[in-house]
């Protein structure tokens, strides 16, 4: 459980806390929907906040971040959390498999339970997340992008042919516009300072892998690129996180 006495802790410094600004370049189109038509002829229209600008929501940039930083650790030998399961994401120590019963995944304060490196940054149900994403917002002025509706039809699996009165549309941003959409992530410190910080560097490295972007992306739908500025990775770290791959060799 997350007491929100102890996220407004006194005892940070606000300085010590890293504020990276981050830009996605979208290649091609965006389909980003908004659950719900108002005001369009779409079905699914983009989403867009109050001032009418597009954005990508921070929770659809965490959560598929979070999935591309678990194939890299779970790649390098380290034993990850079953999540999006509440219930497997945290590992009593009493009932802790072998694999979880190392160093590394204690965390100071929670002495009966094991946080794997991904909730170490992320969070999980009772560890608090590390990382605070800012939506992705695009800089060009909503009157310079028109509507744009994309048609599509449902597709039955099974038969492999289009449903019949299944036709519906999407709306997109501007294809091959290049737009930007831009945010901020912010790092709080470290819950394990004797141990190297490996957190921008599974971030950086997540971003990284991420080569597109909200609905569609089979269909060339929200493909992108990044703009992130550079940061220092000390060796440190980088010989810390080989050593899941020791283990394995035990």
């Amino acid at each position: 459980m997350i007491y929100l006495e102890d996220l407004i802790n006194t005892n940070i410094n606000p300085n010590s806390i890293e504020t990276h600004r981050i830009t996605a370049i979208i290649d091609s189109a965006l389909c980003v929907g908004a659950g719900g038509s108002s005001g369009s002829l779409a079905d699914k229209p983009i989403v867009r906040n109050s001032e009418g600008n597009l954005l990508i929501p921070a929770s659809q940039v965490k959560g598929r971040l979070r999935h591309e930083c678990e194939k890299i650790v779970r790649g390098l030998g380290w034993v990850i959390s079953e999540s999006p399961n509440a219930g497997r994401m945290v590992i009593r120590r009493s009932e802790a498999p072998e694999d979880f019963q190392r160093d590394e995944y204690k965390v100071p304060g929670y002495e009966d339970t094991y946080h794997c490196l991904i909730s170490q940054i992320f969070g999980d149900p009772i560890l608090p997340s590390r990382v605070i994403f800012d939506d992705l917002i695009c800089t060009e002025e909503p009157e310079n992008l028109p509507e744009v509706l994309r048609p599509g039809v449902t597709i039955n699996r099974r038969r492999k042919i289009a449903e019949e009165k299944k036709l519906y549309f999407l709306e997109t941003s501007p294809a091959n516009a290049k737009l930007h959409f831009t945010g901020e992530i912010h790092i709080q410190p470290s819950l394990t300072p004797e141990r190297p910080d490996f957190a921008k560097a599974l971030i950086w490295s997540g971003l990284r892998h991420i080569h597109a972007l909200g609905g569609s992306k089979s269909a060339g739908l929200g493909w992108l690129t990044w703009d992130l500025p550079d940061i220092q990775v000390d060796e440190t770290v980088w010989n810390f996180l080989l050593k899941g791959k020791k283990r394995e060799a035990n």
